[in-house]
């Protein structure tokens, strides 16, 4: 009977899950690159992560105005908020979530780099849904990109030797990724400059883009590695990915407020902080890293953009039903109040239009004896 190579994988993940190891090996899904079909797929792949982070960041860079930039770099408070949130608090996230759930190597390395990316086109949206500062936003997310250059791959150095994984990082390779990304990101800026007109169009279809890409990669990978997909990912790495937005935007609503920065302003922070560049990170998992090293957890950022995409949308409901409740008390509460209003103004105008009447005139007549 023929064993076909998915259920090679399937047989191979089940023998590691039963001997107690949550974490599979990388060598679980290198059978099915031997394969012609294989390796067509995984240069499929790659090709379609590369455009799709090219595109992204073209829309990424029509969202960023020049003026306003030079504006938030003359008056820093908000730049030194984006850098300390963005490049503060979720390396250090990825990194204390990793300790905690005693994830794997290359587990630990997918989250770190997660953690340590700038901020995506999909927090400005987030921020527009939350009645955010949009100003803010955009600076937020156009430093954090600027700054992944040199930051990124310093806070991997510094942050994977806490985890003896300095040596497996290709940091050469991930940096080659973060230039290239700039090139991009210029061209998106003297677009949005150029011809403002078209910034809007470019960034909506950048997003559908990444979300198409997103499902298509999905659907590869599917016909590639097959239901054991999820036998891949350990159930601790994927609470632990759960944890990484809600946290991030916990703590950067409360830094904003630390800062005393108003309400705006601290959803805007929130959105900022929580949201990652996925793009950018499935890219340097999927490029950077030989596959015989990362595996399937080059899916990674897609399972970290599902959580990412709920909770940012469970926050937006719960604010906008928040503003509706709001709404209409303040309405109810105005439609009471008016009529009250109008009812004290009419009786004080027919009092003051009302003539003396007998007690006005006796008090008169007492005051004129008295005289």
């Amino acid at each position: 009977m023929n064993i076909t190579g998915e259920e090679h994988l399937a047989k191979d993940a089940w023998n590691v899950l039963a001997n107690g190891n949550s974490t599979p090996t990388p060598n679980l899904t290198v059978g099915w690159m031997e394969q012609p079909t294989g390796k067509l797929i995984d240069q499929t792949i790659t090709v379609i992560s590369v455009i799709a982070l090219f595109i992204t960041m073209i829309s990424l860079g029509c969202t960023m105005e020049l003026p306003m930039i030079k504006l938030h770099i003359l008056k820093p408070k908000g730049v030194l908020i984006a850098v300390f949130s963005q490049y503060g608090i979720m390396p250090f996230t990825a990194f204390s979530l990793a300790k905690m759930f005693s994830l794997s190597s290359i587990e630990s390395l997918s989250l770190l780099i997660c953690g340590c990316c700038p901020g995506g086109t999909l927090s400005n949206i987030f921020s527009l849904a939350l009645n955010g500062d949009m100003n803010l936003s955009i600076v937020m997310t156009t430093c954090s990109t600027g700054l992944a250059l040199g930051i990124m791959p310093l806070l991997l150095y510094l942050y994977c030797k806490g985890l003896s994984l300095a040596s497996k990082v290709p940091y050469r390779e991930i940096s080659m990724t973060l230039v290239l990304t700039l090139i991009p990101c210029g061209i998106g800026i003297f677009l949005n400059s150029k011809y403002p007109k078209y910034s809007k169009t470019i960034t909506k279809t950048g997003l559908f883009i990444l979300l198409g890409a997103a499902l298509i990669i999905g659907i590869l990978s599917g016909m590639s590695i097959g239901n054991t997909v999820w036998m891949l990912f350990s159930p601790r790495l994927l609470i632990a990915t759960a944890l990484m937005p809600t946290i991030g935007y916990t703590f950067g609503y409360a830094l904003s407020c630390l800062c005393r920065l108003p309400e705006r302003c601290k959803r805007t922070v929130s959105m900022e902080t929580g949201c990652q560049n996925v793009q950018l990170c499935a890219t340097i998992l999927k490029v950077a890293f030989r596959q015989e090293d990362i595996a399937a957890l080059y899916l990674f950022p897609f399972i970290f953009l599902v959580f990412q995409l709920s909770e940012a949308l469970i926050l937006i409901v719960i604010y906008q039903s928040y503003q509706r409740i709001k709404k209409s008390k303040e309405q109810s509460a105005k439609m009471i109040y008016v009529p009250v209003e109008d009812t004290m103004k009419q009786l004080t105008a027919s009092e003051l239009a009302k003539p003396c009447g007998p007690a006005d005139t006796s008090e008169s007549s007492k005051m004129e004896s008295s005289i």
